[in-house]
């Protein structure tokens, strides 16, 4: 996948110079050319961009200035004539500081430093979508498969060879176990309390005796799920 760069810089030569080299590159595109940060500002709202070839001594605003205004900036590589901004640029964590007139050899090598890390972080990006855990799941019901998200879940029925779930505002019914559906579900959000309820643990509203209370029905904790229960939700008594 080809990395898109925004150019902004007020000069036409030094923007026709980025694109020349840029030509050179097959995995690098030019996406677009501002000639001040307000412009760049509004392309980078509406575009999807992983490196900036900025300028920093623009009129209206500095690149310097303008890439304090990002909160999630893409890449930056400072292109300028003046040497006395570099430090500054690198504590803005621009990946590198280009002087004018600046070589294809060492355009290139900029580059090749904004293109590795950029790549690193889509893989990131990758891996941590992979390892994502999913926040619902689908169950088939009346010939169809239905979305239950786990947030919308008050507490899970057994039926012998089916399980209901107790919705916000519905009931589904489904051929399925108490043990698979309990291994679908987050851990640290529900619990079984009786061989026949799965919970939701924030969606107590109240305990009494051997009952758990949720949106005003008394579900019944069995006798061999009530130590291990009560030492989990003993976390949350606050005068206990």
């Amino acid at each position: 996948m080809k990395l898109r760069a925004l150019i902004v810089d007020d000069e036409p030569l030094a923007q026709n110079i980025i694109e020349q080299y840029a030509a050179k590159l097959p995995d690098l595109e030019i996406a677009g050319k501002c000639n001040d940060a307000i412009c760049a500002h509004k392309f980078i709202e509406q575009n999807e961009i992983d490196l900036i070839f900025l300028d920093i001594n623009m009129p209206k605003l500095s690149g310097i200035a303008f890439l304090k205004t990002l909160k999630n900036p893409p890449i930056v590589i400072f292109t300028t004539a003046y040497s006395e901004y570099a430090l500054e640029g690198f504590e803005l964590n621009a990946i590198d500081y280009l002087k004018k007139p600046f070589s294809f050899d060492r355009f290139c090598k900029a580059y090749f430093k904004a293109d590795e890390l950029i790549r690193l972080k889509r893989g990131n990006r990758r891996e941590d979508s992979k390892n994502a855990v999913p926040d619902f799941l689908f169950v088939k019901t009346n010939r169809r498969m239905v979305k239950i998200k786990f947030t919308d879940i008050l507490f899970i029925e057994g039926l012998g060879d089916y399980i209901k779930f107790h919705l916000k505002n519905s009931r589904i019914i489904t051929n399925l176990t108490m043990k698979k559906v309990h291994d679908l579900l987050p851990g640290k959000d529900f619990y079984r309390i009786h061989k026949s309820f799965i919970i939701s643990l924030d969606k107590i509203d109240s305990l009494e005796g051997n009952m758990t209370i949720i949106n005003g029905i008394k579900i019944p904790i069995g006798n061999s799920y009530r130590q291990e229960f009560i030492k989990i939700m003993k976390n949350y008594f606050a005068n206990s």
